[in-house]
């Protein structure tokens, strides 16, 4: 599970690489799907793995607003800030947690902690999914998708 959080990190900071050859207007503008813009989608990602994984930890969560981060630079320096933060907590990630009931304010129901830590993976690629679509539309090349010969996987022997 560690590898797939990696994985997205990585991708996330090749989207910020990517976007830092976009002009703000267009990073901003609004686009059909998804969360809005691509600097709103890249912020939502941030906002959502943030939240659920401090959620789990019983931590409180911490509101911060878009308008306060509206370009590259500041996104990218938030990213790396919750990641540092983050990051520990889920290198002490055992499958015994998988199953630990977790309940966070802002929803209703009760959810397993496995089950959330796979929700926010899995949302932020879909939000990737979006991204690349968009690029696509401003004739760039999207940041590549695949797991494969990232090395995040290491072979034994």
């Amino acid at each position: 599970m560690l590898q797939l959080f990696r994985y997205n990190w990585m991708v996330r900071d090749e989207w910020f690489q990517l976007c830092r050859q976009i002009p703000t207007d267009e990073l901003l503008r609004e686009r059909i799907g998804g969360a809005g813009s691509i600097l709103y989608t890249l912020f939502h990602i941030l906002d959502v793995e943030y939240s659920w994984l401090r959620g789990i930890q019983e931590k409180p969560d911490i509101q911060v607003e878009f308008e306060d981060y509206k370009s590259i630079q500041q996104l990218q320096e938030l990213s790396d800030t919750w990641r540092a933060e983050l990051e520990p907590y889920l290198e002490a990630w055992t499958s015994s947690l998988d199953h630990e009931a977790a309940k966070v304010p802002w929803a209703t129901g009760q959810y397993t902690k496995g089950e959330i830590v796979r929700h926010v993976i899995a949302h932020e690629i879909h939000h990737m999914g979006q991204l690349s679509i968009w690029a696509r539309e401003l004739g760039l090349r999207p940041v590549s998708a695949n797991v494969i010969g990232r090395g995040l996987f290491k072979q034994e022997g």
